[in-house]
């Protein structure tokens, strides 16, 4: 029996990226932005929006924002792997048909580190060498517009203490970054994407090469989540690097078939 849909749809995020690496450094206690965020905790949680940014708090933003800017200067769509994330998408590579079948086409996000994690994947998975592959922009991650030259949010919220004040009204998933997105507009292109899928692809085996925000948006979509839902699983089920995420097609589930969700977040490396 056919289905509207993909035999199957498999998900990889890419692995580690420099972005992800420069989180240890915001960790730590001591440095100027752990000093940083410590006194934004204080100050926000308690903010109104008349004034709520002080100029200790605009001092520590900007020494915080030395700080992370003399680690890490790349745009997101430049941003590259870590050796981390090399070993991971090879580690990924050996085991992966293993665990997914085998595709018929792979749509890759078009920024540096999601064509790096599916180079490095090829290394010790040949076999995706001859697959069909096409760069997909709309699987890309969520766009943070005017906050990526802060390399934070909350750097970003207290020297734009506008911004600040529309996130706090809007919360994480409504406020859309100056010059970016929120997560429902991601959600609309993955919807988009998901049309091409049935479409184009009914029947075939699907792997995705993604992003963190992408990947939820979709599971979004096919589970229906609300706003809720959606926060929840960012802030408790948090997607690995290099995690799989796998879909499998049920053609005798509802009028047209359905796609379940077989596994969530996969880790193939040790």
């Amino acid at each position: 029996m056919r289905m509207k849909w993909p035999a199957s749809v498999s998900i990889v995020r890419h692995g580690q990226s420099a972005y992800n690496l420069l989180n240890k450094i915001k960790k730590d206690e001591r440095s100027a932005f752990g000093i940083f965020e410590s006194q934004f905790k204080k100050e926000y949680e308690g903010a109104n929006d008349e004034a709520w940014v002080s100029d200790e708090l605009r001092t520590l933003a900007i020494a915080a924002r030395r700080e992370l800017n003399g680690t890490f200067s790349e745009g997101d769509y430049a941003t590259p792997l870590t050796e981390e994330g090399i070993r991971q998408s090879r580690e990924t590579g050996a085991r992966l048909l293993n665990e997914i079948p085998m595709p018929d086409v792979v749509f890759v996000s078009p920024y540096l580190r999601t064509r790096k994690t599916f180079e490095h994947i090829l290394e010790t998975c040949p076999q995706l060498s001859d697959v069909k592959m096409v760069f997909e922009e709309r699987i890309r991650e969520q766009e943070h517009g005017l906050s990526t030259i802060y390399n934070d949010r909350r750097i970003y919220l207290t020297l734009n203490p506008e911004q600040g004040v529309l996130y706090r009204r809007g919360g994480d998933y409504e406020y859309r970054f100056l010059n970016g997105e929120n997560k429902a507009d991601v959600r609309n292109r993955i919807r988009s994407f998901i049309d091409t899928l049935i479409r184009e692809h009914s029947g075939q085996n699907v792997l995705l090469i993604s992003h963190h925000l992408t990947l939820l948006a979709f599971r979004a979509t096919m589970e229906r989540w609300d706003r809720e839902e959606f926060m929840r699983v960012d802030k408790e089920e948090t997607p690995v690097n290099c995690g799989v995420t796998l879909y499998q097609g049920k053609p005798l589930l509802g009028r047209d078939g359905k796609l379940v969700l077989e596994r969530y977040n996969q880790q193939l490396y040790a």
